[in-house]
């Protein structure tokens, strides 16, 4: 047990600045854990798993704290906390690398990339890839190597009995099974992560146009109907959002190209041949970038420091009918921070060894950013509230993102959810690992209004 282990309880001093500082959001939750555990090794792990069982408490895990729902934070029970889990090794011949779940995107992005190779890290720089891959992980050149989660060969885990364990396909089939994609609904506090190497990139590209709102409609549904076109290679996603600098809503198309061995830039050739270039406020063509820039891109656009309300669906309807149903929630994009993402990846082929199984053609993504507490209700309406019309097109959600307390929807699907309970009974027979959230643990604005009025 590492003498830096922290216990504290609540009441006591230190306690609320690491249950704040356990959430990244600046919209922070009135949810108390009854025990927070600050690990610095696996054996205080193993301790706040030892200590949830002894006290008959259940179990939230936080790496990262990037959740926009905070999931770990939960009222009652213990919290353990990853965040100085940290740490990333790679050997340089390996096809494998290592790390613990709080390593930051963009710190693997570089590490992996010095040592000659690539990985799908999560698009946001200071993202815990251990909740980010557990639960499905949308990352850099996911078209092409797939979310995150299915590069994962092995893990070190934690189990509701205390026992530390390390689990691969040979081992521990099923462990690894639930590791790939159930996120939150994990019934273990995993350690360290084993990953893939996938292939570097001789270089990364990017494309830009920039067009005005009356193109709103023509844009989007070209996108989602040449998408079929775009090489894997080529990661492609539009946003609508408020143009401080023009004063006005913008649709921005963004497309890298992750270039390896034998490809070029004809990768972009379909975006280019898009019918409405010409009539783009701003243009950018084939331009040389880097995760530097990627990730200060991303950073810019989702700054720490506000409060946000994240939601989304996957789609994958006739672009007219998604077009027309979602206009009501384009017409109400908020004029600040917030942006209406169109994330449009294809559908990369589920497996049988993974429980990420929930996807489309398009992800729609509310992202409300915001920074006045009196101005919670309102986005989160938008956020959440809104999606609700689109219900029975839904495909799914992204369990990165998915709010199941504010708006219930399928992370994963129904028979591989089954088998999930089932391997959660076998594993967690007392259900000491907490799962997902559910509406009655609701603390947003959202949910008490809906409380107020039922």
């Amino acid at each position: 047990m590492s003498a830096d282990r922290v216990v504290l309880e609540r009441g006591e001093p230190g306690y609320e600045v690491a249950r704040l500082g356990a959430i990244w959001n600046a919209r922070k939750p009135a949810r108390y854990p009854d025990v927070i555990v600050i690990a610095r090794d696996e054996d205080d792990v193993v301790a706040a798993v030892d200590l949830a069982r002894q006290r008959e408490l259940p179990l939230s895990i936080r790496s990262g704290g990037h959740s926009w729902i905070a999931d770990a934070v939960r009222d009652g029970g213990v919290l353990a906390d990853l965040c100085a889990l940290d740490a990333i090794s790679i050997e340089p011949d390996a096809e494998t690398f290592s790390i613990q779940p709080a390593a930051r995107s963009k710190n693997v992005a570089m590490a992996v990339t010095a040592a000659g190779a690539s990985f799908p890290t999560g698009h946001q720089p200071t993202v815990g890839l251990g909740g980010f891959t557990l639960g499905g992980g949308y990352g850099w050149n996911g078209r092409s190597w797939g979310p995150a989660c299915l590069s994962i060969t092995a893990i070190d885990v934690v189990l509701a009995d205390g026992e530390l364990l390390h689990a691969d396909d040979r081992s521990h089939p099923e462990l690894l099974w639930a590791a790939r994609g159930a996120g939150p609904g994990f019934f273990g506090a995993v350690t360290r992560l084993y990953l893939r190497k996938h292939e570097p990139y001789e270089q990364i590209l990017h494309w830009l146009y920039v067009f005005p709102d009356e193109l709103r409609g023509d844009v989007l549904s070209w996108a989602y109907e040449t998408l079929p076109s775009i090489p894997a290679a080529v990661e492609p996603m539009a946003s609508y959002r408020f143009d401080a600098e023009r004063r006005q809503m913008v649709v921005v198309l963004h497309a890298v190209g992750f270039l390896t061995a034998g490809s070029g830039a004809d990768v972009f050739d379909p975006i280019a041949g898009c019918p409405f270039a010409e009539r783009a406020l701003r243009t950018v063509r084939a331009e040389a970038t880097d995760f530097e820039r990627l990730y200060a891109g991303t950073e810019a656009a989702t700054p720490e420091g506000l409060r946000y309300a994240v939601d989304g669906i996957w789609l994958d309807a006739p672009a007219s009918e998604i077009i027309e149903r979602a206009r009501p929630l384009l017409d109400a994009t908020p004029r600040d921070e917030s942006f209406l993402l169109f994330m449009l990846w294809g559908h990369y082929p589920p497996g049988g060894n993974a429980c990420w199984s929930t996807q489309g053609k398009l992800y729609l993504s509310p992202s409300a950013g915001w920074r006045e507490p009196a101005e919670d209700l309102a986005h989160e309406r938008w956020a959440h509230s809104m999606l609700d019309e689109l219900h029975d097109l839904s495909r799914g959600a992204q369990l990165s993102d998915a709010n199941p307390a504010d708006r219930p929807d399928n992370g994963i699907s129904e028979v591989n959810l089954a088998r999930l309970e089932e391997l959660r009974q076998l594993y967690d027979p007392e259900g000491r690992f907490r799962s997902y959230m559910t509406p009655a643990e609701s603390g947003t604005a959202l949910g008490a209004s809906r409380r107020e009025h039922a």
